[in-house]
């Protein structure tokens, strides 16, 4: 490490004002501070040091995602070797490594495109680079089908970054959760390629279904009678592979257990919000008991509350998505309202509207749109109580 501080320090000149490469000086600060803790201090007035700064928060958001990383690329070869009957025969580091083979490339994909443009805007404005990226980078893929074409991860990618993120300014001004709008821009874009049930399992079998759970669940609407308890029996019965996560899916969404070892991650660091996490949940529960007491077709009333918690985008939402400190929700209270109604719309979208079964990126992306007109009304309603309590002496 000495040795690459060195070279940095020998280099430095070149892209510092009227070096050679000044124009680079933002491009080489970003790739000084991933590799070394930045050693410039405050010269004036009064500041409070933190141990933790935007890439520390980066970094450990990142950590948290590995668990569903790993898990992802093993199922992804899990799926594959189960369609073509091969499953048997197969060892656990051959399962992961056809995974890593499939998913590495997209995940390149979403950080070169990203951080290049990252990288230009920056150059362009003579600001420094962020690390905001470093997290979206990741989120990207693990949303992704493991089908995408590549050209299409960069195409939405690079709509993300521009529309969902620069045009307001770039890390901490943008409105919207990039990566679930590259998501967004995906599924409108290109709808064949993130729905059906070729698109969730690599170069699987044409004899084999690879209908999600989520799938499944919607064609209880059109069945009902014992029609409807066959397509639950045979489906949607096998819980424990739905929390494992051993079911068709987007890459790093399918396991739950994966997902809850990152919101411990995130909540122990202080860097997730519990009380989103905690809200997202039970708005969920709480819409799902409704439809259990009170549904009108099959697919409310014969999937317990409890199921759609560990179905589909639902736990990776709650903990990875919702709980994004830029486009969420600020303020204490505003936070159990925020968290509580992604949860509760999320489950009314997946029942009610059969076309937009993975109903938990439309309902983070509207709150996410009203998440400043929460926190207004929760400020507004702490002054109120203030005044109250306050005497004014005319």
């Amino acid at each position: 490490m000495k040795a690459l501080r060195k070279f940095l320090d020998k280099k430095k000149p070149l892209f510092e004002k009227g070096g050679k490469y000044a124009k680079l000086q933002s491009t080489f600060e970003a790739f000084e501070t991933f590799l070394f803790v930045p050693d410039i201090t405050s010269k004036t007035g009064t500041h409070i040091k933190d141990a933790i700064d935007l890439k520390r928060t980066m970094s450990v958001v990142v950590l948290a995602l590995f668990p569903a990383l790993l898990f992802g690329m093993y199922n992804v070869g899990y799926q594959h070797f189960l369609s073509v009957d091969q499953l048997a025969t197969t060892g656990m580091f051959d399962l992961f490594l056809y995974g890593l083979i499939k998913v590495f490339p997209i995940i390149v994909v979403s950080y070169v495109v990203g951080l290049g443009i990252e990288f230009a805007f920056a150059q362009m404005r003579g600001h420094k680079v962020n690390e905001g990226f470093l997290v979206s980078g990741m989120l990207i893929p693990l949303i992704m089908p493991v089908e995408a074409p590549l050209w299409m991860v960069a195409v939405a990618t690079a709509f993300a970054v521009v529309i969902g993120k620069e045009v307001f300014g770039g890390t901490g001004m943008n409105i919207w959760n990039p990566a679930l709008v590259a998501r967004a821009f995906f599924f409108f874009a290109y709808p064949s390629k993130m729905s059906g049930s070729v698109v969730w399992i690599a170069d699987k079998a044409d004899t084999f279904s690879g209908a999600t759970p989520l799938a499944h669940a919607a064609s209880l609407v059109e069945a009902n009678g014992e029609a409807a308890k066959s397509i639950l029996e045979h489906h949607l019965s096998n819980t424990w592979d739905m929390f494992v996560g051993l079911i068709p899916g987007s890459i790093g969404e399918t396991s739950t257990i994966a997902i809850l070892i990152g919101a411990v991650i995130l909540i122990a660091t202080g860097i997730g919000s519990w009380k989103i996490i905690i809200s997202v949940f039970t708005g969920g529960l709480v819409m799902g008991t409704l439809f259990n007491l009170f549904g009108s077709n099959s697919y409310m009333t014969l999937i317990p509350a409890w199921q759609h918690l560990i179905m589909g985008g639902f736990a990776f939402g709650a903990v990875f998505m919702a709980t994004d400190p830029v486009s969420g929700a600020q303020t204490s209270k505003g936070k159990y309202i925020y968290g509580f109604l992604i949860g509760f719309l999320a489950v009314l979208i997946r029942v009610l509207n059969a076309g937009f079964p993975e109903a938990m990126m439309l309902a983070i992306l509207l709150m996410n749109t009203f998440a400043p007109l929460i926190d207004h009304f929760v400020v507004q309603g702490n002054i109120k109580r203030r005044l109250k309590r306050v005497k004014v002496i005319a």
